[in-house]
């Protein structure tokens, strides 16, 4: 298959590798050069322009957030490109808000579009072991399930609006977030008694909570191993973020939220931003004199 592929940061460039190894033709346009060169010698085709990416048979973007998608794709004109039939799946963590807005764009473009951001960090996408919530026209879905299956080891379907795999990933990391902050404060706890956090996050992700996510973010919290980042702080602002603007959209009280993006805050205001947002995690000790 023909792919068009924009944005090749972390978590891209690991992506369009897995599209190349398995065998399909993929365009590539970023930003940045250097993450396009380092995908020439596997195989992919520079663009210079990111419209170029919609003269094929699938495009593919994973910007950063609501700004970048709007500049790459909306403001640039590489929308209005687009041949009408085309298909565009979209793999960014984007607002509730400007999803909806996007939906009405490619209606307009006659381009069917499909939500499809991913569960999983640097190390995974690399791996072809994301997990990815998909949702969008149940047709162009079946098309690009090879490449969503070249990409990630399962696919969730949610439904034909594309709104609802964005939600669920939002909503995913806040609980991610949530969970962070929650292993930093009993680790802060435990401390102030003697109890070392590595100790206590070793019993407690081993028995109570033996999920992959409390193992890797425990094990860097007990270890204040936060570079380099995966998944930087200021991303998980951003994200905690945009639950609280979806939560207030349909009169969603999330109380916790606005403690996470108030510490998530802090830990920027104090130079944390790029860190990886484990350091969230850091910020509970260093508030009880520990760092």
């Amino acid at each position: 298959m023909r792919i068009g592929f924009i944005g090749l940061g972390g978590m891209g460039s690991g992506m369009a590798a897995n599209l190349l190894k398995a065998g399909h033709e993929v365009r590539v346009w970023n930003r940045s050069r250097e993450a396009v060169e380092r995908l020439l010698a596997q195989g992919a085709v520079p663009l210079d322009e990111p419209h170029q990416a919609f003269a094929a048979d699938v495009t593919i973007s994973m910007l950063a957030d609501d700004v970048a998608t709007r500049a790459v794709l909306l403001d640039s004109g590489a929308l209005a490109a687009a041949q009408p039939g085309a298909i565009h799946l979209s793999m960014a963590t984007l607002s509730a808000a400007f999803v909806g807005e996007l939906v009405e764009h490619h209606r307009q473009a006659g381009v069917d579009y499909i939500a499809a951001p991913v569960f999983g960090r640097t190390d995974m996408a690399a791996a072809g072991k994301l997990n990815i919530v998909v949702a969008g026209p149940p047709a162009a879905i079946a098309k690009v399930q090879p490449l969503l299956d070249a990409m990630g080891q399962k696919t969730w379907p949610l439904g034909e609006e594309p709104v609802r795999a964005n939600v669920v990933k939002i909503a995913g990391n806040f609980m991610l977030a949530s969970a962070i902050e929650a292993m930093g404060e009993a680790s802060a706890l435990v401390q102030g008694y003697g109890v070392e956090a590595g100790d206590m996050l070793e019993i407690l992700t081993n028995t109570l909570f033996a999920a992959p996510a409390y193992k890797g973010y425990g094990a860097m919290i007990a270890e204040r191993r936060f570079e380099p980042a995966a998944f930087k702080l200021t991303l998980g602002l951003k994200d905690v973020g945009l639950a609280l603007s979806a939560g207030q959209a349909r009169n969603v009280p999330l109380p916790f939220a606005s403690v996470l993006r108030d510490n998530l805050l802090e830990a920027v205001a104090q130079g944390e931003g790029d860190l990886d947002w484990a350091a969230l995690g850091g910020r509970a000790m260093k508030r009880a004199g520990q760092a």
